[in-house]
C-alpha cells in the first residue's frame, strides 16, 4: 500500500521512518512549506497533508482537508547545524551567534522566500547587522534537507540553519541548538487527511499513528516538542 504526501520537509524523516515500519510506500512531495502549499493549490494529489498548523487550519476552513482529522505533530525549533566532526560553536547569546556566523566560510539554509526556517534566518541576519558582510557566503537550497545534505559534504568551515527535525534526520551533520533567546522561532506542524484522498481510511489511520500517544517518544527524538 502507498500513501501520497504533500508535506513540510520538517516531517520527512519521521514520516519515512514510521511508514517504513508499517510497510507503507511513500509518494508525493516534501519541501519548503510555501512550495508545498503551492503544489497543493495547483492540484498535486495527496492523501496526507503536513504543513504548519496555521496553513492546515486554513485548508480545513476551505474544505481542502477533512477538519476532523487535523492533529498536531508538535513544535519544531529553527536551529543551527555543523558537520558531525566539527566542534560546537557558541550559540548562547546574540554575540556568540554573530561571531559564529562571521567565522563561517559558507552558510547553508533553505529557500528564504518559501521555507519557514529560511524566511526567519534571513531576518535574523538582518537583525544581527551582518547581512551584507556574509552575503557572498550564503548558500540557499530548495529545502532544509537539501541544505543539510550539502552541509554534510561541504569543505572549509561551514554552518547551516534549518528546522531541528531536518538536522536530526540528516547523516553527517549534528544539531548545535536552537537560535538564542530573542532570535528563536518555534513552529507548530499539523497533519490532516486530504479531502481528495484516494484512501481516506488508510490516510486517517496513518495520521492517527503519526500524531498519537504511541509515537510521542519517536516525535521527541525526531525534534518535535
Amino acid at each position: 500500500m502507498s500513501l501520497r504526501f504533500v508535506s513540510a520537509g520538517a516531517a520527512q524523516g519521521l514520516v519515512q521512518a514510521l511508514a517504513g515500519e508499517q510497510g507503507l510506500a511513500i509518494e508525493g512531495s516534501f519541501g519548503a512549506v510555501g512550495a508545498m502549499l503551492a503544489k497543493l493549490e495547483d492540484g498535486e494529489p495527496a492523501d496526507v497533508v503536513i504543513l504548519t498548523r496555521a496553513q492546515v487550519e486554513a485548508l480545513a476552513s476551505r474544505g481542502r482537508v477533512l477538519p476532523g482529522t487535523v492533529a498536531d505533530l508538535g513544535v519544531v525549533a529553527t536551529a543551527i547545524a555543523v558537520r558531525s566532526a566539527d566542534s560546537l560553536p557558541d550559540l548562547g547569546s546574540e554575540a556568540g551567534l554573530r561571531a559564529s556566523l562571521l567565522a563561517a566560510d559558507a552558510i547553508h539554509f533553505p529557500d528564504p522566500s518559501r521555507a519557514t526556517a529560511g524566511i526567519h534566518f534571513a531576518k535574523v541576519l538582518g537583525r544581527l547587522g551582518i547581512g551584507e558582510r556574509v552575503a557572498a557566503r550564503l548558500r540557499t537550497h530548495p529545502n532544509g534537507m537539501t541544505a543539510m545534505r550539502t552541509l554534510a559534504g561541504a569543505q572549509g568551515k561551514p554552518l547551516g540553519c534549518t528546522q531541528a527535525t531536518e538536522i536530526l534526520a540528516t547523516p553527517g551533520v549534528r544539531l548545535v541548538g536552537p537560535l538564542p533567546r530573542g532570535f528563536e522561532l518555534d513552529t507548530t506542524y499539523a497533519a490532516a487527511v486530504s479531502a481528495d484522498a484516494a484512501d481516506a481510511d488508510a490516510a486517517t489511520s496513518f495520521v492517527r499513528h503519526l500524531t498519537g500517544p504511541g509515537t510521542r517518544e519517536r516525535r521527541d527524538a525526531a525534534g518535535f516538542r
